[in-house]
C-alpha cells in the first residue's frame, strides 16, 4: 500500500498525521489526499512513452478555452486539478472548459476522476479550439463524467457516467460511488474509439466511418456539422458548474 502524504494547508499547523481529522463540513470541499505514485510516471510507462499533462502543482500544460476567463476556478490543489466553484469569472460562475496545450492523434489517455454529490462534467476530446466553435463540446465527443444518482442526467440514456455522452451507452456501470476517485481511459485510434471505466471496457466503436456519421445524426449534435470529424485535436476537462477534481492525467500516442 502506498504511504499517504501529508500536505501542509498553513504555516505551523503542527497537526499529527496519527490523529483523524475533522471531516469538512462541506463533502464538496473534502481536501484531496496525494499518495507516493499520484502524477507520476514509473519506468516501465516512461519506456512506453507515457507522457504527463498534470504534474500535481500547476495548469502548465492546460488553458482555458479560448482564454475567454482567467481560469481562476480552475487550479491544483493538494495533488488534484480542481473545479472549485466557489471561484467565479468575470461574474458568470464558470471559468470554462479546461484545454490542454497541445492536441493528439491515435492516442491513449488515463485521467482519474472524482465528482461531486449532484455533480456533472465530462472528458471531451479530438476537439478544435476555434472561435467558430463557442465551445468544446461543439467539436469534440465527450466520454461522461457524473453522480449518476444525484444529477438529472443519470436517469436520461446515454448521458450516464462512463457512456460516450448522447451517442453510447456504457455496456455496463462500473462507476464507483460519489466521493470515490474513477480511471477513465479514452482510446482514440485510426478508425475507432474505445472507452474505459475502471478497469472494465463500457464502450468500443468505430469511428469517422458512414455508421458513426449516422449515429451523430441522430444526436444532439446534428446541427454542429463538424462535430466528431476530427481524429486530432485537444482534450478538454468541462466546467458544467459543478465542483469536480482529477489527476494522473497521462497520455500515449502510437
Amino acid at each position: 500500500m502506498p504511504v499517504l502524504l501529508a500536505l501542509l494547508t498553513g504555516c505551523g499547523s503542527g497537526s499529527d498525521s496519527s490523529e483523524n481529522s475533522e471531516e469538512p463540513k462541506d463533502s464538496t470541499m473534502a481536501s484531496q489526499v496525494q499518495t507516493e505514485t499520484d502524477n507520476t510516471l514509473t519506468p516501465a510507462e516512461v519506456a512506453e512513452g507515457w507522457v504527463l499533462l498534470f504534474d500535481g502543482s500547476s495548469t502548465a500544460n492546460w488553458h482555458p478555452y479560448l482564454n475567454k476567463s482567467d481560469g481562476a476556478s480552475w487550479k491544483a490543489q493538494e495533488g488534484a486539478l480542481v473545479l472549485d466553484t466557489t471561484k467565479t469569472a468575470e461574474g458568470t460562475g464558470h471559468s470554462g472548459d479546461l484545454v490542454s496545450n497541445d492536441e493528439y492523434e491515435n492516442y491513449h489517455l488515463k485521467v482519474d476522476w472524482k465528482i461531486s454529490k449532484n455533480g456533472n462534467s465530462g472528458i471531451i476530446f479530438n476537439m478544435k479550439e476555434d472561435p467558430k466553435y463557442k465551445a468544446t463540446y461543439e467539436s469534440g465527443p465527450e466520454m461522461q463524467v457524473l453522480d449518476n444518482d444525484g444529477h438529472a442526467d443519470g436517469k436520461i440514456k446515454k448521458h450516464r457516467a462512463g457512456d460516450l455522452y448522447d451517442l453510447i451507452s456504457s455496456s455496463s456501470e462500473p462507476v464507483k460511488p460519489v466521493g470515490e476517485w474513477n480511471t477513465a481511459e479514452i482510446i482514440s485510434g485510426t478508425d475507432s474509439i474505445e472507452l474505459i471505466l475502471n478497469g472494465v471496457s463500457v464502450v468500443k466503436t468505430g469511428a469517422w466511418d458512414s455508421k458513426w456519421k449516422k449515429m451523430i445524426a441522430g444526436s444532439k449534435f446534428k446541427a454542429w456539422k463538424d462535430f466528431g470529424t476530427f481524429k486530432r485535436g485537444h482534450i478538454a476537462l468541462q466546467d458544467h458548474g459543478n465542483m469536480v477534481s482529477y489527476k494522473n492525467i497521462k497520455i500515449k500516442t502510437f
